[in-house]
């Protein structure tokens, strides 16, 4: 995927009512009026070569999704010794509305995993601003024996959940990581796992959160 490269386009707009208060009880506010554009910076690792990746922005800007088409880490067997652990790093450039800041407010992931008895792998991502020490991370482990699709949600707490720094442009980046470990499990059989869709893509979503810059 070369960097730079424009992903979307200008969305459609969004929803013309000015952005209400928000109350803790009552869930996520709506996104703000005006368009959002996400540009990739980079895209980097093992789970994501070159041309292996896409990001693709929602109608109604809320969420953006990631898909992948070579995503697999894998040992015992004839394996590749260096193949239990793969990794991809996104830089996102998101540009939003004036007055307004966003943060990552859950993500989904599925996939496929084929683990061995005694064997398990996890999946594990970190999100975090360009320039802050910040970092949230979130890890899900599945235990073998196992043979079926897999799922996992990171959803953080409103009061958690960090924040673009107001009226600074800073690169968000996501880095996830799948891992098989074979455990007890026999060496020449193969423990795998994917995230994967039905069409043998990996399908993640990351859904948004908005807040009015102060003063705004």
């Amino acid at each position: 995927m070369a960097n730079g490269l424009l992903l979307g386009g200008a969305v459609a707009a969004l929803v013309t009512a000015a952005m209400p208060a928000h109350n803790p009880s009552s869930g996520f506010v709506d996104p703000p009026p005006d368009k959002i554009v996400i540009n990739v910076a980079t895209v980097n690792g093992s789970g994501c070569r070159p041309g292996s990746a896409a990001v693709a922005v929602s109608e109604d800007n809320t969420a953006f999704t990631v898909t992948y088409s070579e995503y697999l880490a894998q040992v015992g067997g004839n394996s590749d010794p260096t193949a239990f652990r793969k990794n991809c790093q996104l830089s996102l450039v998101v540009h939003v509305p004036s007055g307004f800041t966003y943060a990552i407010a859950s993500a989904d992931y599925r996939g496929f995993a084929s683990l061995q008895s005694g064997s398990n792998g996890v999946q594990r991502a970190s999100y975090y601003f360009q320039g802050s020490s910040q970092t949230v991370f979130k890890t899900h482990t599945f235990n073998g024996a196992k043979n079926d699709n897999w799922q996992a949600t990171d959803t953080t707490d409103w009061a958690n959940l960090v924040y673009a720094p107001c009226g600074v442009q800073r690169n968000f980046n996501i880095n996830t990581e799948l891992r098989v470990n074979a455990g007890s499990s026999s060496a020449s059989k193969v423990s795998f796992m994917t995230m994967d869709s039905t069409d043998g893509d990996i399908n993640t979503v990351y859904h948004m959160a908005w807040k009015a810059c102060p003063g705004k």
